[in-house]
């Protein structure tokens, strides 16, 4: 996983985030290496790797190219994911094969303009005609939304129901009805594709329900759980990143005669990066070795998660004021791993969100 990233991503960079462009070239590589589908069943074309297995090789992206680890963990965690968790058998052999090889990149709907960390408020609905179901609403901050080719959707399809009348349905891209609306001009993260998904009288096969009609929010969450540690393994790795980048610029740059590691500041700005990011990674090892083994998982992800995230903040800053004024321009990689980390304290659950659904669960409320 290392030497992928270090050869085949790490040249490159630069170039797909100034572009804004996620390498579609990339895909068959990230297949070959079983990648688009870590965790799945062989049956499928899936590598069947353990969740920890799947820790590790997000890390090792996110050390290199936070961005590209974003979309691969978002199209194995959330989309191919809750196909897996929760399709037919239909569904999953007609589905399945195809994102596992990297034909096509999985998108996941749940976030609209309206409705962020109040998911249940959405807006999108789903109305019965026929034997089908017709999609209206929108969908914003959908990762691979204008490039990926299979998509999950979440839609109300009965109001008076609350959150248990919210239904999943899996739509093709370029169904008719459903388009690629605007492309987000992000901080960080460039490199992955975030679009809003737009439906207007969209109809699809009553085939294309996902899960029970009125579950689709309840197993939204479970998709959540599991999806919130690859974002832990995200921020475990990109700290990582921005660590080792600090830590070789703090031995190479000199200053009054010696290199700045000589410098009691810098040795400690090191030693706290290098301890958050092994208690992160343990946290985030421990929920992926918890889900290994059939255990329920909302307070450990949680955990990892809102810890991870923070502390990868936390590094990347020391790593932009360790390089001083050379962590503020392109020529180092600083800069980008300061403007792409702070997505993983908003992404897949806030901060605020991740400390709500640990005390629940400490309380018991």
């Amino acid at each position: 996983m290392r030497e992928f990233a270090e050869t085949e991503m790490r040249p490159h960079v630069m170039e797909w985030d100034e572009a804004q462009h996620f390498p579609m070239e990339l895909l068959p590589k990230l297949a070959a290496l079983g990648l688009m589908g870590i965790q799945f069943s062989e049956q499928y074309g899936g590598s069947a790797m353990s969740p920890v297995d799947y820790c590790i090789c997000i890390e090792e992206l996110a050390r290199v190219c936070p961005a590209i680890a974003l979309s691969v963990a978002a199209h194995n965690g959330l989309c191919t994911s809750h196909i897996a968790m929760f399709g037919s058998d239909a569904q999953k052999e007609q589905y399945l094969p195809r994102l596992v090889r990297g034909e096509v990149l999985g998108a996941w709907g749940l976030t609209e303009a309206g409705a962020g960390s109040d998911a249940a408020s959405m807006r999108t609905t789903a109305a019965r005609d026929g034997d089908g179901w017709v999609l209206n609403g929108s969908k914003n901050f959908i990762t691979h939304g204008a490039i990926g080719g299979v998509m999950v959707v979440m839609a109300v399809t009965d109001r008076a129901k609350g959150h248990r009348g919210i239904s999943a349905f899996i739509v093709e891209h370029g169904t008719p009805g459903m388009r690629a609306g605007k492309k987000e001009n992000k901080l960080g993260m460039r490199a992955s594709d975030t679009s809003e998904v737009v439906f207007e009288n969209c109809r699809v096969a009553g085939s294309q329900l996902l899960g029970g009609e009125g579950q689709g929010f309840i197993n939204t969450l479970q998709v959540l759980d599991a999806g919130r540690i690859g974002i832990a393994a995200l921020s475990v790795g990109l700290a990582q990143g921005a660590y080792e980048a600090a830590h070789d610029y703090a031995l190479q740059r000199r200053q009054f005669g010696q290199p700045i590691a000589a410098f009691q500041a810098i040795q400690w700005k090191l030693a706290d990066a290098a301890t958050r990011i092994e208690a992160a990674r343990l946290l985030t090892y421990r929920a992926a070795y918890l889900e290994g083994e059939d255990q329920r998982t909302t307070r450990e992800s949680s955990e990892a998660k809102l810890y991870a995230s923070e502390i990868a903040v936390r590094v990347a800053e020391d790593c932009v004021q360790i390089h001083g004024g050379y962590g503020f321009v392109k020529d180092y990689p600083a800069e980008k791993y300061f403007r792409d980390v702070k997505l993983l304290t908003i992404g897949e659950g806030t901060s605020e969100i991740q400390r709500l659904v640990i005390a629940r669960q400490l309380l018991g409320s």
